[in-house]
C-alpha cells in the first residue's frame, strides 16, 4: 500500500520519500514501481520523459532521519502502538506544522491523535487498493483536528487525482463499515453450507457488483480483512450481526489470505509483486 501511494504522489509532481527498514522490502517497492510506471508507458498513459521525471521525484530510504516532509503518509502494520510510535519519533525530527496522515482502514484516528504532540495536525488519508488505480480517499478529521490540517489533505487528494471525501473518525470511518455486512453475511452463507463462494460471487456480481465478496476478500487479504472485520467489531460494542467468521480466522491461521500468498477462497498462480 505504502509504495502505491508513494507512486500516486509522485506521479502528482510532488517530491516523495519511501520509507520501510526492511532494504528488502524496500527494493521490492522499487521494483514495483518501476514495473508499474513502465507498464503505463507501453500503454501509453505515460510518456517516457514523464516517467524519467516521476523516478527523479521518488527517493527511497530505510533512515528515519532522512523522513522530513511538509506530508507524511505513513501505511504501517495495522496496530495502533506503532503507528503511535512511528509519529513520535518523525515528530521529533519534523516541524510542528508537518501533517501526520494515516492511512490505517479501520482504526481509530483519535486514538493515534491524542498521543501525538500538536494533535491538531493529525488526520486520517485512507486510500484504497491498489493505490494507483482506486479513486476514492477518505479524509478522516479527529476531534482535534484543525480546519487547515484537513483543507491540505481534501486538495493533497486531488492533486493526486482522487476523489476526497470527509467524515469523522469512526468505526470503520465509511466504506468498512458499510462493507461488514457485504462480507461477513456472505462469509456465514458459506459456513452454514447454503451456497459456495463461486455462486455466491456470481450472484452478486449479476446484480451489478463489480467483484463479489469472496474475490474481493481475496484481492484485499483475508488478513487485513479480517483485522479489520475485528477493529470494527470490537469498537462497536461486539454486536451479534458484526461477529467476525471463524472460517475467515482459520484461514488467517492457515496463511491462506488470498492472491498475494497463492491461496485464499481461490487458487491464484504466484506472481513477483
Amino acid at each position: 500500500m505504502g509504495r502505491g501511494i508513494a507512486q500516486v504522489s509522485a506521479q502528482a509532481g510532488f517530491t516523495t520519500i519511501l520509507y520501510e527498514l526492511s532494504s528488502a522490502v524496500l527494493e521490492k517497492a522499487k521494483t514495483a514501481i518501476d514495473k508499474s510506471l513502465q507498464s503505463l508507458v507501453e500503454k501509453g498513459k505515460l510518456s517516457a520523459l514523464e516517467e524519467k521525471k516521476i523516478q527523479a521525484r521518488l527517493k527511497f530510504t530505510g533512515e528515519l532521519q532522512r523522513c522530513k516532509a511538509d506530508v507524511i503518509i505513513e501505511a504501517i502494520v495495522e496496530k495502533p502502538e506503532i503507528k503511535i510510535a512511528l509519529f513520535k519519533q518523525l515528530a521529533e525530527i519534523n516541524e510542528s506544522q508537518c501533517i501526520f496522515a494515516s492511512n490505517t482502514s479501520s482504526l481509530s484516528i483519535n486514538s493515534i491523535a491524542g498521543q501525538i504532540e500538536h494533535p491538531e495536525r493529525v488526520i486520517g488519508m485512507h486510500f484504497f487498493n491498489p493505490a494507483p488505480v482506486m479513486k476514492l480517499v477518505e479524509v478522516v478529521n479527529t476531534n482535534d483536528t484543525n480546519h487547515e490540517t484537513t483543507q491540505t489533505i481534501f486538495q493533497l487528494a486531488e492533486q493526486m487525482g482522487k476523489v476526497p471525501v470527509i467524515c469523522k473518525d469512526s468505526p470503520g470511518f465509511i466504506v468498512n463499515r458499510v462493507a461488514r455486512p457485504y462480507y461477513i453475511e456472505a462469509l456465514r452463507l458459506a459456513e452454514e453450507g447454503i451456497s459456495n463462494f463461486s455462486t455466491i460471487d456470481s450472484l452478486m456480481e449479476a446484480t451489478g457488483f463489480k467483484m463479489g465478496p469472496f474475490k474481493l476478500m481475496d484481492l484485499i487479504g483475508n488478513d487485513i480483512n479480517y483485522a479489520v472485520s475485528c477493529s470494527v467489531y470490537e469498537q462497536m460494542n461486539q454486536p451479534e450481526r458484526l461477529k467476525p467468521s471463524l472460517m475467515q480466522k482459520e484461514k488467517v491461521e492457515k496463511g491462506e489470505l488470498g492472491r498475494k500468498t497463492g491461496k485464499g477462497y481461490y487458487p491464484y498462480p504466484l506472481k513477483d509483486n
